[in-house]
């Protein structure tokens, strides 16, 4: 950590938290009183300030909003049992960024701005961070080409940003699922693999869809055949059978590195379940569910952390699970939680003491 940066910082004249009630409080829809801002002109990053949350100004001609030039991330910050503010593996977030940036030609955004900018961006706002069972601080760092023309290029100017929002649980109850057979979201060399905001832009369609016929997301499936999951709309996904968990490989390119994923293979791994990387079709899940050896479904993800899959439907086989009865899933969840609450040793260096 770089904690000699100096960034200059505006204050809120009054915070508008007291106002706020942070319990339940929905995803995404309330931000703190701060947000860091930085340009990257000339070659160089600069401008680099914290100051009160606040809309911007931009140009119709902004070439963000018409070529797509724009990543993000999401990280989340918790309150321990201590009181001590803590992020979540924000490093993994940071490199997972700056790939993403590679991948869209856009520049890196230096550690002093990323990891000290949100650092200090939390500090002061750590009052928002809810201290309660399924609460936290969401992290939302973006940047968007700047440039004000109109012209398929990369552009030349880019802002970074950094903002919060104290939030409850993503999904509050157990998901239902449909596995997308007709549309895609990623194919090898593509940008699946990058946190990219088109990834997300053209799944709208295909989840609405979903959605009305009474389902929460869609699992996607390849480009080529439709055989093979992916990954669900806001997560990666694991299946267990039998006595193994499995996930899909990262080895094409069309799905997201994800860090609860990560953090999620490590501790199933410390409770003796062994975990097999590999290109899982749709008939190996039917073949596992009708054998019965289909137990457990479940999504990771920044978002949602731990969330359980209470049906899986591919065209008219649908796959039902007793959510009530699984052993799992509510252990990784658990432990997840511990160790972000401080109520265990943080045995692998995940949490980031602000």
């Amino acid at each position: 950590m770089v904690e000699a940066y100096s960034i200059p910082v505006t204050k809120i004249e009054r915070s508008r938290l007291p106002g706020v009630t942070l319990e339940n409080i929905p995803f995404g829809r309330t931000f703190t009183d701060h947000m860091l801002e930085a340009d990257f002109e000339n070659g160089e990053w600069k401008n680099v300030e914290i100051k009160p949350y606040q809309p911007l100004v931009v140009s119709p001609s902004l070439a963000a909003i018409h070529y797509g030039q724009s990543i993000f991330e999401g990280i989340k910050a918790y309150k321990n049992d201590a009181g001590e503010a803590c992020i979540f593996r924000p490093y993994d977030n940071f490199k997972r960024f700056n790939f993403s940036a590679a991948r869209m030609e856009m520049p890196e955004v230096p550690e002093e701005i990323f990891i000290e900018g949100m650092r200090k961006l939390i500090e002061m706002d750590k009052n928002w961070i809810p201290a309660l069972k399924d609460h936290s601080l969401y992290i939302r760092p973006f940047m968007f080409s700047s440039d004000e023309m109109i012209g398929v290029r990369p552009s030349e100017t880019y802002k970074f940003m950094i903002i919060l929002a104290p939030t409850g649980p993503y999904y509050s109850a157990p998901m239902r699922i449909y596995i997308e057979e007709k549309y895609t979201r990623a194919a090898p060399g593509g940008v699946g693999q990058a946190k990219a905001a088109g990834n997300y832009g053209s799944s709208m369609y295909v989840t609405a869809q979903a959605k009305k016929k009474g389902y929460d997301q869609v699992l996607w499936t390849d480009v080529y055949e439709h055989k093979y999951v992916q990954e669900v709309g806001t997560m990666n996904v694991f299946f267990v059978i039998g006595n193994k968990a499995y996930t899909p490989d990262l080895s094409a390119g069309t799905i997201l590195a994800g860090v609860t994923r990560d953090s999620v293979m490590t501790i199933l791994e410390e409770m003796g379940l062994k975990v097999e990387e590999q290109p899982i079709s749709v008939d190996m899940l039917m073949d596992a569910y009708k054998a019965g050896e289909l137990r457990e479904v479940f999504g990771t993800g920044t978002a949602a952390t731990v969330s359980l899959i209470r049906e899986l439907r591919y065209k008219d086989f649908v796959m039902n699970f007793d959510t009530t009865k699984w052993t799992v899933t509510p252990e990784i969840k658990s432990r997840l939680d511990d160790i972000r609450e401080g109520r265990v040793a943080d045995n692998h260096g995940w949490m980031f003491k602000i």
